[in-house]
């Protein structure tokens, strides 16, 4: 049987260019956050199944790729999927950071400030700028009741963006407690508010009518739907479209829009001048562990969201027995350095990178000379790459200069030559 050269399905191999693009957006992403007073820690990749099965995780559970038990453990004989796996890959970083705080809380800070950068693994159906195996960088905050979680959250996220070179995006924010009020208000059942929220997620899609048409003919009443789609006409003529809900709304609230507005007021001003904060009440949001503020990022010249996230204050709680209020935010990582690479963005600050080319033949003490040369480079902070030369030395430097390579120093066995 042949091997296979290129990756498995949904994953890939990284270039030198690409990875030197990583290794920058990873270390702007640690400075900046650890500004905030977060904390970096880091969880396995492999995960007991039964937490990641545990109904927090909306569609991603779907995906999971599921680990064999291993040795005697294993009975291939059995037809039950529980005798057969006992533990899977992360679909994402929450779920572990919940059982990871359970498991160490008398040790950690309250509240606790976390990020977290690692790999996930959903088995989704590849297509351009999504894998399988693909980088997640999260923050959140553990044990803040107050919205002071969000806002921090925010402007964390905003600031990394634009120290990134970003400019021209908007922050839409929501709260899973308003969506519940506009269902209540519009009359529908709350054991349909799942399949309500799930065709209100088209909204961008099939517009305000194709969610009118698809909720009639999902079998809710009509009367229903034309109250809920009023409500959304009603807030996008609205110059104040929370006061506005709240006269509507009110007695269905349960503290969602007086959340918002203060954030609104603590937002205020401090966002980067590139940042548009928006209240979007057709953000849902699919997972189903979120209970309150919802929120996402989206690039104003690409039309997609580049950030997501919300407050979960019920997930520790399945871990623990005890609601503990937690709420994060998680850059859509592998989505920015995809941009970054089609803008041809240049890493800023890079060391300027010199290669010695040497050519065959050279004698011993001669090429100690050069490789002390080098080092000495290297103890000053330079890049240095020592490498023997090719006969086609032109086609060698264009592809080091490919590489970032700006310096060459050829060195012949011809003392005439150098």
């Amino acid at each position: 049987m042949s091997l296979v050269k290129k990756p498995t399905t949904g994953m890939k191999d990284i270039t030198p260019k690409e990875m030197a693009i990583r290794d920058y957006v990873l270390e702007e992403i640690r400075k900046t956050y650890t500004k905030f007073g977060f904390c970096h820690i880091e969880t396995p990749c492999v995960e007991h199944i039964e937490n990641l099965s545990s109904k927090q995780g909306g569609e991603n559970e779907k995906l999971i790729f599921k680990i064999l038990k291993r040795g005697e453990k294993l009975d291939l004989s059995s037809r039950s999927e529980a005798d057969l796996v006992d533990s899977g890959l992360r679909y994402d970083l929450t779920v572990p950071l919940a059982r990871y705080y359970s498991n160490n809380e008398a040790n950690l800070p309250k509240p606790f400030k976390a990020l977290q950068m690692g790999n996930v693994w959903r088995a989704d159906r590849p297509q351009k700028g999504r894998f399988r195996q693909f980088m997640q960088c999260d923050i959140d905050i553990i044990g803040e009741p107050t919205n002071l979680a969000e806002i921090e959250l925010c402007m964390a996220t905003t600031t990394l963006l634009s120290s990134l070179g970003f400019n021209g995006y908007k922050v839409r924010i929501n709260d899973r407690r308003i969506l519940k009020a506009m269902a209540d208000y519009s009359g529908f059942n709350v054991e349909n508010y799942d399949e309500i929220y799930i065709i209100l997620d088209k909204m961008d899609k099939i517009g305000l009518d194709g969610v009118k048409e698809e909720l009639i003919g999902a079998g809710y009443d009509e009367g229903a739907v034309k109250k809920y789609v009023g409500l959304f006409d009603s807030l996008s003529a609205s110059d104040k479209p929370l006061d506005t809900l709240q006269g509507l709304v009110n007695e269905f609230d349960e503290g969602g829009i007086e959340n918002l507005k203060e954030i609104f007021a603590g937002l205020s001003g401090v966002l980067s001048a590139s940042a548009e904060l928006v209240f979007d009440p057709t953000l849902v949001r699919g997972m189903s562990y979120y209970t309150g503020t919802i929120f996402e990022i989206e690039m104003n010249e690409l039309n997609c969201s580049v950030a997501g996230g919300g407050r979960y204050d019920k997930m520790i709680g399945r871990f623990t027995g005890r609601d503990e209020c937690a709420c994060g935010f998680s850059i859509g990582f592998e989505r920015i350095i995809t941009i970054m690479l089609e803008k041809d963005m240049a890493v800023p600050g890079q060391i300027k990178k010199e290669a010695f080319l040497i050519e065959k033949g050279i004698e011993g003490e001669r090429l100690g000379e050069i490789i002390k040369a080098a080092q000495e480079k290297r103890a000053n902070g330079n890049i240095v790459l020592l490498a023997r030369m090719n006969k086609n030395k032109k086609f060698q430097k264009q592809q080091l200069m490919e590489d970032g390579y700006t310096d060459f120093t050829d060195f012949y066995k011809d003392p005439l030559k150098n």
